[in-house]
C-alpha cells in the first residue's frame, strides 16, 4: 500500500494528460527516447525497471520491442498509471505497473539489469534527487545501468514546457551536477552522453552502472 504524498503528475496537472502523449510525441520524445534504447544495449534476458514511467510509452516500447524482457513501470500518478495500462492492453503486451516513489522503490536489492528514467528527475525536489539515485543504485544487479534523459541546464524550460509545468512546484531542469550525484549514490562510471535540442528546450542524456 502506498503512503499518500505529494508529487507532481506526469503531465505537470491532471487536466492536461489528456494531450501529455500528443505534446511529448509533437515534442519530439519518441525520437528522444529511441536514442536511449540504443543507448542502453537491451538483451533478451534482461529485467527492466521504467521510474516515473507516466503513461507508460517507453515501458509498452521496451516490451514490444524485445517480447522477452521482464518490464516493470513504477508512477505515483494514478491516473497516469491507468493511461499506461490501457496502452499495454491496446499493445497486446504484458506490462507490470505499480504505483510507488523513485525515493522509496518498492522492490528487493539487485532486482533490475535497467532502470530507465525520462523526463522524471527534474519532477524531483533537489533533496529528493539524491534519495532517488541511491534507491535506484539498490535495486540495480550488479553491472545493471541507469539510463535516462531529462531537461538539460539550470532553467531550461522554454513555453510549451511552462504550459505543462507549474513552476513554482518544478525545481527546474538537471545539470552536469547529476554526474556528481550518481556517484555519490555509488553508481560508477557516470557521465552525461549526449544533448540535444526539442522543443521543450535542450534534453541532456545520462548513464551510470551499479558496481
Amino acid at each position: 500500500m502506498v503512503t499518500e504524498r505529494t508529487y507532481l503528475p506526469a503531465a505537470g496537472r491532471d487536466a492536461f494528460l489528456p494531450f501529455y502523449d500528443v505534446i511529448t510525441r509533437l515534442a519530439g520524445f519518441h525520437a528522444a527516447i529511441a536514442t536511449l534504447l540504443v543507448q542502453a544495449a537491451l538483451r533478451p534476458d534482461h529485467v527492466v525497471l521504467d521510474v516515473g514511467c507516466g503513461t507508460g510509452t517507453l515501458a509498452v516500447r521496451i516490451k514490444r520491442q524485445y517480447p522477452t524482457i521482464e518490464v516493470t513501470g513504477l508512477d505515483p500518478d494514478p491516473l497516469a498509471l491507468a493511461r499506461a495500462e490501457a496502452k499495454a492492453r491496446a499493445a497486446g503486451v504484458p506490462v507490470r505497473f505499480d504505483r510507488g516513489f523513485a525515493d522509496a522503490l518498492p522492490y528487493p536489492a539487485g532486482a533490475f539489469d535497467r532502470v530507465f528514467s525520462t523526463l522524471m528527475f527534474h519532477h524531483l525536489r533537489k533533496d529528493d534527487r539524491s534519495t532517488a539515485l541511491a534507491e535506484i543504485r539498490r535495486v540495480l544487479k550488479p553491472g545493471g545501468a541507469l539510463e535516462f534523459v531529462d531537461l538539460a541546464g539550470r532553467h531550461p524550460h522554454n513555453f510549451l514546457a511552462r504550459i505543462l509545468h507549474d513552476h513554482q512546484r518544478v525545481p527546474g531542469g538537471v545539470s552536469d551536477r547529476m554526474v556528481e550525484r550518481m556517484r555519490e549514490a555509488g553508481l560508477v562510471n557516470a557521465r552525461k552522453t549526449a544533448e540535444r535540442g526539442t522543443l521543450f528546450g535542450r534534453i541532456a542524456y545520462y548513464e551510470a552502472f551499479a558496481p
